[in-house]
């Protein structure tokens, strides 16, 4: 072969293969990722006092197995009432509630529900589940006698956002002082998307909802899909959980990201990394709580919270 021909097809591999580098890299927001790291380090002792600052958690229960389940567990709230955390599985539909050390404390069967797949507590003994396929919002009832929840005894709101079969409603988020309720959808495209108006909690108005969303903002988000939401009341601050990226982040009032908690082996402590991640939830006392496929359970706490 003439070596000039040689060059040339030399040439053209190494160009074929910075292009499918450049791909990859944008595909797993590698170049957002480490940019954000430089500012994240830059900004740590500015952002520590006045947020969430996930870096500083460590691992204080790895994996911890959820004995007595026959499907998988998807996302996860914080009852400040029961202290427990509430989760569901779609095969069968059911709500799960758990212990704060992972244990199982009961299972309530669910009629009507065609792909549950998230769960946020709204306020005393009143919850939000999303029907992700279908993309329904049902608000449900339950206390200590509750035996099952049918579907059609419940509020509910529909939505037709951007269909997209199983990558629709992920994640579920409240901020009870204004009243807003955060949805996530899980990816093709990426969003989180605001809704006022529903539940509908007052009867002498009419009902009214109204449907916001910040393509700017969910452009940010450097992670490849979203699996669950949590808003925390003290900061404002709302937390997103992303699978793929084995990630949460921390976005301030703005929108902006400012904060990571990596779900890497090696990182903030684990021996392992995180296998499927599907929930996450925050206490009162800012311990946060996370469940993953195959119905594994962990806890992260700060050090100032673990004496």
């Amino acid at each position: 072969m003439p070596r000039l021909t040689f060059f040339r097809l030399l040439l053209i591999v190494l160009l074929i293969v910075l292009a499918a580098l450049a791909w990859l890299g944008q595909q797993f927001r590698v170049y957002e990722r480490g940019w954000f790291a430089v500012r994240e380090w830059r900004h740590a002792e500015s952002w520590r006092e006045r947020s969430i600052w996930l870096p500083d958690y460590r691992v204080v229960i790895e994996g911890k197995e959820i004995e007595g389940l026959d499907d998988d567990v998807s996302a996860l709230t914080y009852d400040p009432d029961r202290h427990s955390l509430f989760s569901v599985t779609n095969q069968p539909a059911q709500i799960i509630e758990l212990s704060l050390d992972g244990r199982l404390l009961r299972k309530i069967p669910l009629t009507g529900f065609g792909d549950p797949e998230a769960i946020e507590y709204i306020g005393p003994g009143s919850y939000v589940i999303s029907d992700e396929r279908e993309q329904r919002l049902i608000r449900v009832h339950v206390d200590d006698l509750t035996s099952f929840i049918d579907a059609a005894d419940g509020e509910q709101l529909s939505l037709g956002i951007g269909l997209s079969g199983n990558k629709g409603f992920e994640g579920l988020a409240f901020d009870a002082a204004e009243r807003r309720l955060f949805v996530a959808k899980e990816r093709d495209p990426v969003r989180i998307y605001e809704i006022r108006g529903f539940p509908h909690t007052q009867a002498d108005k009419p009902f009214a909802v109204h449907v916001l969303d910040d393509p700017k903002r969910d452009r940010r988000l450097f992670v490849r899909d979203l699996s669950s939401l949590q808003y925390d009341e003290r900061s404002g601050h709302l937390l997103a959980l992303s699978d793929e990226s084995r990630l949460v982040v921390e976005l301030d009032v703005d929108g902006k990201p400012i904060s990571t908690l990596s779900l890497l082996g090696g990182m903030q402590g684990l021996e392992r990394s995180v296998p499927q991640a599907e929930g996450v939830a925050m206490d009162e006392a800012g311990a946060l709580y996370l469940v993953s496929e195959p119905n594994l359970f962990y806890v992260f706490r700060k050090p100032e919270l673990q004496k």
